[in-house]
Parts: C-alpha cells; sequence; structure tokens
C-alpha cells in the first residue's frame, strides 16, 4: 500500500471514522441539494435564520422530556413562518425580519441554556459531534433526510420555476403558497438532520456553499444538483480524513475545504469571463 493510500484509508480502520464519514456523506447531499433553490431564490439568509433558531426549541425539548429533534423542528419551523407572517403584514423588509427573528430566537434560547440543567454540551449544540455518533443517530438522520432528498427530486421543476418566477408558476396553475412553505418545511428538517452532525452554526455554511459552487460552475440546473452534490460528497470525505490527521474537529474541516472549492469555482468563473470579454473585443 503507497503512503498516498494509507493516508487516504488508514483513518477509517477505525469504526467511529466509518459512523462520522456516513452521516457528513449524507448530511452533505441533502444539504447541496436544498442549497441549490435556496442559493436561486436568494435565500441564503433564510437558513442562517432557520438554524439559529432551534436553539429554544431543544432546550425546551429536553426540559420537557421530549426528543430534542421535535424541538428543534417546531422552533425552526415556527421562526421561518413567523418571518413569512410579518413580511406579509408589515413594511419591515424581509432580510431584516430575518435578522431580528433569528438573533432574538437565538439569544433567547441561549438564556434558556444557561438556566435549564442539562448534560448537553453548548459546543456539540453549536458545531456538531459529527465523530460522537452512534449509529442509531445516523439511523435517525437518515429517516429525515432519505424522505426529504426524494421530495425535492420529485418536486425540483415546480420549486425551480417557483424560485426564478412565482408569477408565472402560479399562472400555470402552481400552488404557489403551497411551495413557499413547503420549502420552509423542507429547510426546517434538513437543518434538524444535520443538527447533530455539523451543529447549528455550520450547517450555515453547508447550505450556501454547495448551490453556490454549482451555480458558479454551470447554467443548467440539473447539473447544478450533480456538481453541488459532488462537491459536497467530496468535501465530506476529504473533511473528514483532514480532521483525522490534523487532530481537528471534523465539521469546520469540512467546511473550510467547502469554502477552498467555493474558491476553486470562482476563480474559473472569472477566467472564463475575463476569456469571453477578450473575445468579444478581438476585432472579427
Amino acid at each position: 500500500m503507497t503512503m498516498l493510500h494509507a493516508w487516504f484509508l488508514s483513518p477509517f480502520a477505525h469504526e467511529f471514522m466509518l459512523r462520522g464519514l456516513a452521516v457528513a456523506v449524507l448530511v452533505g447531499i441533502v444539504c447541496a441539494m436544498l442549497s441549490c433553490f435556496l442559493v436561486l431564490k436568494g435565500w441564503a439568509l433564510m437558513g442562517d435564520a432557520v438554524s439559529h433558531a432551534v436553539l429554544p426549541g431543544i432546550v425546551l425539548a429536553y426540559s420537557a422530556g421530549l426528543p430534542l429533534i421535535v424541538g428543534a423542528f417546531a422552533s425552526g419551523l415556527a421562526c421561518a413562518f413567523g418571518i413569512g407572517y410579518i413580511k406579509e403584514n408589515s413594511r419591515v423588509k424581509e432580510d431584516t425580519v430575518m435578522g431580528i427573528v433569528f438573533s432574538g430566537m437565538f439569544a433567547f434560547g441561549l438564556v434558556l441554556f444557561v438556566k435549564v440543567e442539562s448534560d448537553q454540551h453548548l459546543n456539540h449544540i453549536l458545531f456538531g459531534n459529527l465523530l460522537g455518533l452512534r449509529w442509531n443517530d445516523i439511523a435517525e438522520t437518515a429517516l429525515i433526510a432519505v424522505p426529504t432528498i426524494a421530495i425535492l427530486l420529485l418536486k425540483r421543476r415546480d420549486l425551480l420555476l417557483h424560485a426564478f418566477d412565482p408569477a408565472h408558476a402560479r399562472a400555470i396553475g402552481l400552488n404557489v403558497r403551497l411551495l413557499h412553505f413547503g420549502l420552509l418545511t423542507i429547510l426546517a428538517l434538513t437543518i434538524v438532520a444535520a443538527l447533530k452532525a455539523v451543529g447549528i452554526i455550520l450547517v450555515v455554511a453547508m447550505l450556501v456553499a454547495p448551490g453556490a459552487i454549482g451555480y458558479l460552475t454551470t447554467r443548467q440546473f440539473d447539473w447544478m444538483l450533480l456538481v453541488a452534490v459532488g462537491a459536497a460528497t467530496l468535501s465530506s470525505v476529504l473533511g473528514t480524513i483532514l480532521s483525522f490527521h490534523l487532530d481537528a474537529a471534523t465539521g469546520p474541516c469540512i467546511v473550510v475545504v467547502q469554502a477552498a472549492f467555493f474558491l476553486v469555482a470562482l476563480a474559473g468563473n472569472l477566467m472564463r469571463a475575463s476569456r469571453r470579454a477578450r473575445a468579444v473585443q478581438q476585432p472579427g
């Protein structure tokens, strides 16, 4: 076995690394697919808002003896729907409403977390605990992620039209309101699926970077999905391996690799734009 092969394969001699890789890839795929719609619709901040807003739900669910994912989903959904309601019934712009709602809910969650006695570590909630997950945690994540992936694939055309031109979607008979709140529900579910793996903070990057990479790389939506999923999967594998050799947190390593991929995609996009500009300037 060559040194390179050993470098890539040695981490997976440990079962906890295999579990970490499995959930990282699963979370990466569902986040990548959703990120394509969020990037096209301009909802990057919505992902940030909902991910931060799940904290009070987690604390309240723990206090009530309920599964944490139930509280996280309810809190995230309340944030998403609350933002939509305030936007529709006030003159305040959507980005302002998002900033107020998610910062308020996140701060409320921090206050509750300090006051409620808990064996939960705040760092695990904020940044995830990828290598500490058990197989039943992975099954729980898959139970949310797999149906979410299936819905996004089946409804991708309707969601794409809703992202680009809601007026046209309404004109051809699509239920735009259902698509809008359906996408918000899928966003909340995706964040819940990723919560244990990468936490409240890092899930924002995973909901933005893959879609941005796909958007910079291709102009066709199906290819954008494939590029985003490929980038997320590869960054999950490389980030997991890097975290083992660097003895660093796995979630942040994955996000760093995704950021590097984005810079490469951005550089390639700028080079293509420069070549097109030079071609236009050259005389016929």
